[in-house]
């Protein structure tokens, strides 16, 4: 395998904002405003694998426009947010979790978690490199999530990654794949999550390895467009 360049990030359905998170809501009353900067920001992107968490159906349309010179892996959930507030700007309240790879990529299996539709797995396979993305459930179900994860990059073969939002910080992604894996140590000035109050932790998005090592693993601030900032990393393959 060649090194690879990857990058995840939760940019935040629309429905999921208005019902919990009015701050980003405030920010950008005008979600198509929103989406337009998310794709422009997904669309600039240099990474050869883009994994997205919390992607609407408008989000997904719009993606897919601006990058036909990619493959578009999608899982759509079972799951369709429900407006609880006020009615949502979105045409299309459908919820995915993407993969962006390239042509040449193979979608291997994508699907919700048992235990949440909501939640779920994409996993692609792109030259030697196996992908998997994921969004984890941020209650107990995370431990059988976790482990489902470890099942299925451990059947892959090769180098495998995994990307995505794991609501649950380090240490607790890294005892709930077990030792196989390697989850990368994320820089501290930015989180991947931040909050202005509770206990929960800020890193909560990350690049995890079997069979190679994530390198040059960076976070970047883009200001509230999401309630998530994007993790971007190297993946390079373990020699022998």
């Amino acid at each position: 395998m060649d090194v690879i360049t990857v990058a995840t990030w939760n940019v935040l359905h629309r429905v999921h904002a208005e019902n919990w998170y009015e701050e980003v809501g405030d920010r950008w009353p005008d979600e198509h405003a929103r989406i337009a900067a998310v794709t422009r920001w997904v669309a600039g992107r240099t990474e050869q694998v883009v994994a997205l968490q919390e992607v609407s159906g408008d989000q997904l349309a719009a993606l897919r426009a601006a990058v036909p010179h990619r493959a578009v892996h999608a899982l759509r959930y079972p799951r369709v947010p429900r407006s609880r507030r006020i009615a949502t700007a979105l045409r299309d309240r459908d919820e995915h979790l993407v993969v962006l790879a390239d042509p040449g990529s193979r979608l291997i299996t994508a699907t919700a978690f048992a235990d949440d539709p909501g939640k779920g797995v994409v996993v692609v396979r792109t030259g030697d490199l196996t992908v998997v993305a994921t969004h984890v459930t941020g209650d107990a179900r995370r431990g059988g999530q976790l482990a489902r994860l470890a099942e299925l990059a451990t059947a892959a073969t090769g180098p495998t990654v995994v990307l995505g939002d794991f609501n649950a910080d380090r240490d607790t992604v890294a005892a709930g794949l077990g030792p196989r894996f390697a989850v990368a140590a994320l820089p501290g000035s930015v989180p991947t999550r931040p909050r202005t109050s509770g206990a929960k932790s800020q890193f909560i998005d990350h690049v995890v390895t079997a069979g190679a090592t994530a390198t040059a693993v960076a976070v970047e601030d883009l200001h509230g467009v999401s309630d998530h900032n994007p993790v971007r990393a190297t993946v390079v393959p373990t020699p022998g």
